[in-house]
């Protein structure tokens, strides 16, 4: 229920003539293809970059560098994927890179965020007045910004992981590659990461959040 809640990106669509006509013009050196470029993309591009920095200036550091970024290697973007395809994975490197150079994706321990279980193997956990439906969860406005609320309270060598997998959708051996972690650890991390946040959001599960 969790990551269903967390799915944002659209599923890919075949690129049409209108993309390729765009790709051209920018590649041929028309400045007005290139501002119709940015004006399509920069607000995701945006969204993106602050949900990984959160922090605005950053953020927007991380969208200009990542536009110069696109301009620069656009002439060989081979085309084998959608362009705003393309243009996510440079947004989430440039921002990995900041994180990096501010020392933010140390390792820092999740268990403190953990569940609890006893000698037997069974979860310490206070008793459940009642259960929220899905259809209640859902169907409150404050859900999405209250779970991407509660990722932030994750250490950051997690809270990136399930970023990269459950909202940005990348595949584990992407967010493996862009981590530079192997493909186990970021299943491992993103276990936890889940745990974590599922504890997190109980009272929200037990219809104590509004």
């Amino acid at each position: 229920m969790v990551e269903s809640l967390l799915k944002t990106a659209p599923a890919a669509e075949g690129r049409d003539a209108e993309e390729d006509e765009l790709i051209d013009g920018v590649v041929a050196g028309s400045e007005s293809h290139a501002e119709r470029l940015v004006r399509t993309h920069i607000g995701w591009m945006r969204a993106v970059a602050f949900r990984l920095l959160r922090d605005d200036g950053l953020a927007d550091d991380c969208v200009q560098e990542a536009l110069l970024n696109a301009f620069q290697k656009i002439g060989s973007f081979e085309r084998r994927s959608r362009l705003k395809t393309w243009l996510h994975r440079i947004t989430v490197n440039q921002a990995l890179m900041k994180l990096r150079a501010m020392k933010r994706l140390n390792e820092q321990p999740i268990d403190p965020l953990m569940p609890e279980f006893d000698e037997n193997a069974c979860r310490i956990e206070a008793p459940w007045p009642r259960l929220a439906s899905t259809e209640e969860i859902v169907e409150r406005e404050s859900v999405r910004a209250l779970v991407l609320s509660k990722i932030g309270e994750l250490p950051d060598n997690y809270r990136i992981v399930l970023m990269l997998r459950d909202i940005e959708e990348l595949e584990t051996a992407e967010v493996a590659e862009l981590l530079e972690i192997s493909e186990s650890n970021v299943k491992v991390r993103l276990h936890r990461a889940r745990s974590a946040l599922k504890k997190l959001l109980e009272p929200l599960l037990r219809g104590e959040a509004t």
